[in-house]
């Protein structure tokens, strides 16, 4: 088995959740739950500080427990995460347990996650069972997000981010998805297999700070939205029809203010559908080009990441 772990300025904490991570796969060789030889895995995402000699001291400490992945530039949690998940499939592990840096993930449940396993599950998912650390923000605007990715038809699993065991059968179905837009969260619950999921109690972070800021967060609930469903694109002929309507309507008072001799009153309606229109108008081409976008990255077919150094 192998823990996975994508980093991104996470000098601070490394130490820290090696220690932890350490112990823990102490116990579970200790109990027999998974074999000798397993390891734990950093994937360095191009960060700017000393998150990789951090690694590289690790990894002369204890080679055998400690690997490391370098990537030349950084290229977003998603494509660090893919990268260390496949590294894993080359070394040819039988199960990749995924986990952030900074320990808010219970290390403990990965006991409950190799249980599941080997009772026959294929992808265990490791699902908050609170969010009593977030703010009534972030606890809103996640719960919103969760319920607008099932209205779009997308299969997401709530409240569960990256924490997840993966066996080797998961990852070979991984490892055939070659787009460039990646998205975790709907990617692997598509995959299919035999699943199960392990509750935990999220808890703060060991150090350093959130690499998840609102704009972050914006940015990643729209790549899953648009990785995933084009009901946005359907929703724009909704809205064209909508806009149809209004016209007609809009025609009729005003046939209906000139007759009458109170054609001056109708400006005001005129002007207030001409702002419609062109809202619907500029919102369709917005989302339109978002999907324009996407194609125009996936065309192209450049690498999701290129590794500088392995360790």
């Amino acid at each position: 088995m192998a823990f996975v772990i994508p980093c991104y300025n996470e000098e601070a904490a490394l130490h820290v959740t090696a220690d932890v991570l350490r112990e823990k796969m102490r116990q579970l060789e200790s109990s027999h739950a998974v074999a000798q030889g397993s390891f734990i895995l950093f994937v360095d995402d191009g960060s700017s500080d000393k998150t990789w000699d951090v690694i590289e001291a690790l990894h002369e400490d204890n080679p055998a427990l400690f690997h490391g992945v370098k990537l030349a530039h950084n290229r977003g949690h998603q494509n660090a995460l893919f990268a260390g998940l496949m590294q894993a499939y080359r070394l040819e592990v039988d199960a990749v347990v995924s986990m952030d840096a900074d320990l808010q993930d219970d290390p403990d449940a990965v006991d409950d996650m190799v249980r599941e396993y080997l009772q026959g599950a294929e992808i265990v998912y490791g699902v908050r069972d609170n969010r009593d650390t977030d703010t009534a923000f972030k606890r809103g605007t996640a719960h919103a997000f969760y319920s607008l990715m099932k209205w779009l038809g997308t299969e997401t699993v709530p409240d569960h981010a990256d924490y997840r065991l993966m066996s080797r059968a998961a990852l070979s179905a991984l490892s055939q998805y070659k787009e460039s837009n990646l998205f975790l969260r709907g990617l692997v619950p598509s995959l299919g297999f035999k699943t199960a999921k392990v509750y935990y109690k999220r808890g703060t972070r060991v150090a350093g700070e959130s690499k998840y800021p609102l704009k972050k967060m914006v940015s990643f609930a729209i790549e899953g939205v648009t990785s995933f469903s084009t009901k946005p694109l359907t929703m724009i002929t909704g809205l064209g029809l909508f806009s149809v309507f209004v016209g007609i309507v809009m025609l009729v008072y005003t046939l209906i203010s000139v007759f009458s001799g109170h054609a001056v009153a109708g400006w005001g309606s005129m002007m207030c559908s001409l702002w419609i229109l062109g809202g619907f108008i500029l919102l369709a081409l917005g989302v339109t080009g978002e999907y324009i976008a996407k194609i125009y990255l996936e065309v192209k077919a450049r690498p999701r990441y290129i590794i500088e150094q392995t360790l």
